[in-house]
């Protein structure tokens, strides 16, 4: 898999493509949360963030899937939750806000190479995420990452409650 790097000057360029694979992604779905409408908002508000950076894998040019976010402001986090006290005041977080892969390539290790390379750049000493609590297997997967369940958090009346959870990057901290 060819892994591509974005940031927020190309978001408008990418933005269709981000959509599209979100819609593969959520195929079925019904709910209000998952509509392409709704997600679009997500992709416009975090695109909007300094730092915020995507990550794209292609195979043979074909989308595999993507991964982006960006650092919080000093003290800031998730809506709906509360920062954990084990995260210090003065330690910079990284929020990773979306990972997808496409239907066909789930199980195939694309997550976990996107990820790794998102992770492998970052000079935050953490990185957190919200996991749908629905799907327990999704949270385990996480956890099996190095990622600790730090909180619950329904941020929107529409959405689920999600687990939020937290990795250090950095030895020690």
């Amino acid at each position: 898999m060819e892994v591509q790097r974005y940031g927020q000057q190309d978001a408008k360029d990418i933005r269709t493509l981000l959509l599209d694979i979100h819609d593969a992604a959520y195929q079925g779905s019904s709910a209000s949360f998952d509509s392409r409408e709704r997600f679009a908002e997500f992709v416009d508000g975090w695109s909007s963030r300094d730092g915020w950076v995507c990550l794209v894998g292609f195979d043979e040019g074909e989308p595999v899937g993507y991964l982006y976010g960006a650092p919080f402001s000093p003290g800031g986090w998730w809506r709906g939750s509360e920062r954990p006290r084990s995260l210090g005041p003065t330690e910079r977080a990284f929020a990773l806000s979306e990972l997808m892969v496409l239907p066909r390539w789930r199980k195939t290790g694309a997550s976990s190479e996107l990820h790794e390379a998102l992770l492998s750049s970052r000079s935050e000493e953490a990185v957190t995420l919200f996991v749908d609590l629905a799907h327990p297997k999704v949270v385990a997967l996480y956890e099996s990452w190095g990622y600790e369940q730090v909180d619950e958090s329904q941020p929107f009346d529409d959405s689920p409650v999600f687990a939020v959870m937290l990795r250090r990057l950095k030895p020690g901290c």
